[in-house]
């Protein structure tokens, strides 16, 4: 017989073609940890993911060149954690991205001009996207610069106050290919820069120009345009029912508007407006100072395809909810939240004709009973988000029903309500329960919280705020059958210890973790789990006096992903502050109240933290701490908070909760 000749490979990963790295990278690029492992295999691995990564979110600007130096096919650059952005910096993503940039992030950053722009702009021929939101003392010369980039499609300039009619307009006649522009909160811009925009930018299909002091002239402007598909007027009080009076348009296009918080509106201007508005999905009226009466809701007869309709804080009529249901039947997301005069007759009357609801809001419509949560249940069997916080009439027997005929939710909010463990294991029948908030649910145990671990295996979001009967018990459970979980709230949970902690700590995709208010956790479970959830961005210990600088120390050393931290009143030092200086993506930091603080330690803690955008301190450090110092740190990018905080005892929650319903009728 024929012996096969073996093939002795002396470098295994010579057998592997640059393409299947390049898919594997691909799999492996949501975390960053894996592709730093993989980077370091060797000197080929290297090199190709040096190649292969497209985007970009460094910490500091400082790493810029040597950054972009090994990365030279960056197309999306995102400098959100660099507050400090200076145009030398901006010279050196024009010269090492060049034509390659397409996409570049400045929202949160500042310390540029007009001349780091305009060499961006001239080195970067192809960039399409540039998100320049917060830049407050942007002026016109600035937007001038802006409209050299002519490849420019996409661009945000919200909260950029000083600009005016003049910027904008320039920036109309230079990028013309503009097909989505944010506008919002730049007071200076009206009719006329806006009516520029839509005269000469005909490719606009999103427009946001919400709180801008517009009226409904440049309106007829804006609706002419072919492509529009998203408008947001929100705030914009000089859109009124007078200004509308003679628009007539034919916008078929149009599939969202936001005219939420137009105060000036009533049910005449809104049926201008969406006159020509056939094809209209998405409708935003929140807070709008109209009753949503019989009259209003026959503004919608000429939007019947509507699938999404806002409606938080308005006063809302049975009638109207009734038409908005007859006129309306194809609506699959309805929001309600904070309509005080929502009824069961309403509600009923609405969800019994949408049989194709998905999503519904009803947060603290505190008239609603087990009435409406059994017409709910009954009537839309596809629900996949239903929030209900503070509806405390609904009866526990209520619940049962949710979980018997809503079995297709992922998102449920029962904060403040009457559930108990009967309700939970009905919930647990919802197999695609991603996220469920149980804050201030004082008849839940951990049998209950058994039910959910034992059902709901995708859950990744658990809120159980000062919900007090729950113990290490509960917590295990779900630990053991939701291992997905990413985030979760335990705060005032005060029979919790460390064993909790340790449970959890076998969810390593866990990246928010708030633990405030429990006394009994030590700086040994925050270790447990700072070992093994490397994902861990947000931790709350306030209150936590157990928390000392040994469990900081394990955070700086493996918790390199946390972006912000809550330390006030816990028994940590400067010794421990100092540790965090270790974690370079940190970004805010709290520590209003700890006796084992000096000064000094407080500075050289700060100091350290390179790339914090905001430190919450109390305020008897504001008076010693250099005054230098401070105005360094803020040059830097870091926002200040002074709080002059004294300690209060924990009400009981049912103590707090039986005197806000006294309160509230």
């Amino acid at each position: 017989m024929k012996k096969v000749k073996q093939i002795r490979v002396s470098k295994p990963f010579d057998l592997l073609s640059e393409e299947l790295v390049f898919i594997i990278l691909d799999l492996i690029s949501p975390n960053s940890s894996d592709l730093k492992s993989f980077s370091l295999t060797c000197k080929w691995f290297y090199q190709l993911e040096s190649k292969h990564r497209r985007s970009l979110k460094p910490l500091r600007s400082d790493y810029l060149p040597r950054i972009l130096t090994r990365y030279r096919n960056t197309t999306d650059l995102d400098l959100t954690f660099c507050p400090r952005v200076t145009d030398y910096a901006l010279s050196v993503v024009g010269c090492l991205c060049g034509p390659t940039l397409h996409s570049l992030d400045l929202s949160r950053s500042g310390s540029f001009s007009a001349a780091g722009l305009l060499r961006l702009a001239v080195k970067c021929v192809n960039l399409v996207e540039i998100d320049l939101s917060n830049a407050t003392e942007m002026r016109d010369a600035d937007a001038a610069v802006v409209a050299e980039a002519r490849s420019l499609e996409r661009l945000k300039l919200g909260r950029c106050k000083m600009l005016t009619d003049m910027g904008i307009g320039c920036i109309a006649v230079g990028c013309k290919k503009l097909n989505m522009v944010s506008l919002k909160w730049c007071v200076g811009v009206g009719d006329l820069g806006v009516g520029l925009l839509a005269v000469k930018c005909k490719d606009i299909r999103t427009l946001d120009l919400s709180y801008l002091p517009i009226t409904g002239k440049c309106l007829h402007d804006i609706l002419k345009l072919q492509h529009l598909e998203e408008l947001l007027l929100e705030g914009c009080f000089g859109v009124d029912d007078d200004s509308l009076k003679s628009l007539r348009h034919d916008c078929k296009s149009l599939k969202k508007l936001d005219a939420s918080s137009c105060q000036n509106l009533t049910h005449k201007g809104l049926t201008s407006l969406l006159s020509g508005a056939a094809c209209l999905q998405r409708l935003d009226l929140a807070h709008c100072s109209s009753v949503i009466s019989l009259d209003f809701a026959s503004s919608l007869k000429k939007v019947s395809a509507l699938q999404s309709i806002g409606l938080d804080g308005c006063s809302v009529t049975p009638d109207g909810l009734k038409a908005i249901g007859t006129l309306c039947n194809s609506l699959k997301e309805v929001s309600l939240s904070k309509c005080v005069s929502v009824t069961d007759e309403g509600l009923s009357s609405l969800v019994m004709k949408l049989k194709d609801l998905r999503k519904l809001d009803i947060t603290c419509c505190r008239k609603l009973s087990g009435v409406s949560i059994t017409q709910i249940a009954n009537s839309c069997p596809l629900l996949v988000s239903l929030k209900m916080e503070s509806c405390s009439l609904v009866s526990r027997e209520a619940f049962w029903l949710i979980g018997q005929k809503c079995r297709l939710l992922e998102e449920l909010d029962l904060t403040d309500n009457e559930i108990d463990d009967e309700g939970l294991k009905s919930i647990s029948s919802c197999l695609s329960l991603s996220s469920l908030k149980l804050g201030i649910c004082l008849n839940i145990t951990d049998k209950g919280l058994s039910y959910i671990g034992m059902g709901c295996s995708n859950l990744r979001e658990l809120d159980l705020y000062r919900s007090v009967g729950i113990t290490d018990v509960g917590i295990s459970t779900i630990a053991q059958g939701c291992i997905h979980l990413e985030t979760i709230n335990i705060s005032y949970c005060q029979d919790i210890t460390d064993k909790s902690l340790v449970s959890l700590s076998k969810c390593s995709l866990l990246q928010t973790f708030e633990s405030r208010g429990c006394p009994n956790i030590t700086s040994q479970g925050l270790a447990a789990i700072a070992v093994r959830c490397k994902r861990l961005a947000k931790v709350d210990l306030k209150k936590c006096p157990s928390i000392n600088d040994s469990g900081l120390l394990a955070l700086a050393h493996f918790s390199q992903n946390l972006k912000q931290i809550n330390v006030s009143d816990t028994a940590v030092t400067e010794v421990g502050l100092l540790s965090l200086a270790n974690i370079g993506c940190l970004q805010n930091i709290a520590v209003v109240i700890s006796s084992g603080l000096s000064p000094s330690g407080v500075a050289a803690a700060l100091l350290g933290c390179g790339g914090l955008r905001k430190a919450k301190l109390h305020a008897s450090l504001r008076s010693l701490l250099p005054l230098s110092l401070i105005h360094h740190l803020e040059a830097r990018g870091c926002a200040f908070l002074w709080k002059d905080n004294t300690l209060q005892a924990e009400l009981d929650p049912k103590y707090w909760k039986q005197q806000l319903e006294e309160i509230v009728p």
